[in-house]
């Protein structure tokens, strides 16, 4: 089952209110939040993160964020308790959420990868929109059930 498929299944088994927003493939935060309608501040951005634990022991977090802010990957590190924190490449991404960049979700479907969420997603609007598991899909759905279905780990890393 894709990950498209999985997220609709798992909002629909939630009782979860949703609207599938079908739309020409975009990249940025800015030209999909024109395209989808919404402000750049209501969609879930993903980031997927390898954080450095120890010398020898790495975490993979997927950390979720209003997309018009920027992440502190020191704070996304020391929110899991590691040393430092950097982005894994577009093959590791996939491997991990089993999207493009750009299309991932803010869920994690794989147990190796901790979601991590900025609670300002949570304060800031009713409503996210986040990218569908694909560049031409996003789900507008609201921000608790968000958080009721997800169950994320919560901390503090945007940037000021």
């Amino acid at each position: 089952m894709t990950v498209f498929d999985r997220l609709q299944q798992l909002l629909s088994d939630n009782n979860v209110p949703f609207r599938l927003l079908e739309h020409p493939p975009a990249g940025r935060s800015e030209e999909v939040a024109v395209i989808r309608g919404t402000e750049v501040s209501q969609g879930a951005k993903a980031l997927v993160c390898r954080v450095k634990l120890s010398s020898t022991l790495r975490q993979h977090v997927l950390a979720v964020f209003p997309a018009d802010r920027q992440a502190d990957l020191d704070a996304i590190a020391a929110a899991v308790g590691g040393k430092k924190a950097s982005l894994v490449d577009h093959d590791l991404a996939r491997e991990l959420t089993g999207c493009e960049i750009g299309a991932i979700p803010p869920f994690s479907f794989n147990p190796q990868l901790t979601l991590l969420v900025d609670p300002t997603l949570r304060t800031r609007h009713d409503e996210i929109v986040f990218n569908a598991g694909r560049l031409d899909a996003s789900i507008l759905m609201p921000t608790e059930d968000y958080f009721r279905v997800a169950q994320p780990r919560q901390a503090a890393f945007i940037r000021p």
